[in-house]
């Protein structure tokens, strides 16, 4: 049986996990009677995308993203429509799509999985002409990302710490959405409007806890203005995948 090629590229910066471990574990435990493979490390922002396109052009059968959501986006916006499947061992600070796909975040137990070699079809949105595969969106939620891409350091706790920091000044703005068939804008004040075509943001935070991959719809979560007594409840449906139920919602 003729072997499958799989290329891993490696964002060296995501999360706080050593890659280097993740490496080993590669060489280790991928079946080497299915596939063969190279690694290759990012150099500079954008350079997973420069990476996937030439694997995709050379029509080999996968390449996994090793980092986080960022990674994961600059990968798959490569392989739309190539016969070129993603994979994903996730090392970054949320995680969203992986974690929507139940990939594990144990880097051995991801391998498994891509070892088995099985691939499925899902869905991706496009903001500004720019593919997205987990979440995308507009007020709070894109302000802290920013906040946090700009922070230089990474990890679950400096996203908490730029959410924290963030929320304290941060007003609600006026947005102007208009629906699908383009004969109706609707106006509304909002803290945040998430486009989700995963269930979550990352961390098992679920923003739209019915999205689907496979559904050909995008989930679009409104969260309205609110006061500081929403906050526990608001918090407590957002891990609790009953964020949909909310009244500000």
């Amino acid at each position: 049986m003729e072997k499958k090629k799989i290329i891993f590229i490696v964002n060296p910066i995501s999360g706080t996990q050593s890659k280097d471990t993740i490496v080993e574990l590669i060489k280790k435990h991928l079946d080497k009677e299915k596939y063969d493979f190279d690694i290759i490390p990012t150099q500079f922002a954008g350079h997973a995308i420069e990476l996937a396109a030439i694997a995709a052009a050379e029509n080999v059968f996968m390449v996994v993203a090793i980092g986080g959501d960022g990674t994961v986006n600059e990968v798959g916006r490569s392989l739309i429509h190539t016969n070129t499947a993603l994979g994903i061992i996730p090392c970054g600070s949320g995680n969203g799509l992986a974690r929507h796909l139940q990939i594990p975040m144990d880097p051995k137990k991801a391998i498994d999985i891509i070892n088995e070699g099985v691939t499925s079809c899902i869905d991706y949105g496009t903001i500004n002409s720019i593919p997205f595969f987990c979440t995308c969106g507009v007020g709070f939620d894109a302000f802290v990302s920013m906040k946090f891409a700009e922070s230089g350091r990474r990890g679950l706790l400096t996203y908490l710490e730029n959410m924290l920091h963030e929320s304290l000044k941060y007003k609600p703005e006026t947005y102007n959405i208009e629906l699908c068939d383009g004969n109706e804008v609707k106006t509304l004040k909002a803290y945040l409007i998430a486009c989700a075509n995963a269930s979550q943001y990352g961390n098992n935070a679920y923003i739209a806890p019915q999205a689907s991959l496979h559904d050909g719809l995008i989930d679009v979560t409104v969260l309205e203005p609110f006061t500081v007594l929403d906050v526990p409840a608001l918090s407590f449906q957002l891990f609790n995948r009953t964020l949909d139920q909310n009244s500000r919602i």
